[in-house]
């Protein structure tokens, strides 16, 4: 079965950017206060941040609107219910869903005064989904 790396890289239109390093990706968990899931810390590493037609994933990124810090930090903010292990992978602009990964690898949805529901057990099957 395929990583979450190369299910990326087999989409069309998969837009890149830089790869973090090692010390931001570090930075980035110790401002949250949480471990990244090792697939989300690979894509970190090799990519940085991501894109896929409509989908745009956080990442470690200058841009506030899909860095991973400042984006988890706002929606923990707007969702009080949301628990602390869990980071933004997805805001989708649809309905206010956002999707969250924890540290495991399982990843949640949730939507407005909604606890998280369990969406899937990885990154790699949800993106598995996407057109």
């Amino acid at each position: 079965m395929a990583s979450f790396i190369e299910a990326l890289e087999a989409k069309e239109g998969i837009i890149i950017g830089a790869a973090a390093s090692a010390r931001s990706i570090a930075e980035a968990e110790r401002e949250l206060g949480l471990s990244f899931a090792d697939e989300y810390r690979e894509y970190l590493s090799k990519f940085g941040i991501a894109a896929i037609n409509a989908h745009e994933f956080t990442g470690i990124t200058k841009s506030a609107r899909t860095n991973v810090v400042q984006v988890t930090i706002a929606q923990r903010a707007r969702h009080l219910e949301i628990p602390k292990n869990l980071y933004v992978v997805e805001e989708t602009d649809v309905e206010e869903v956002v999707i969250w990964q924890g540290g495991d690898g399982r990843v949640f949805y949730s939507s407005p005064n909604q606890p998280p529901a369990f969406l899937c057990s990885s990154l790699r099957d949800y993106i598995s989904h996407m057109s």
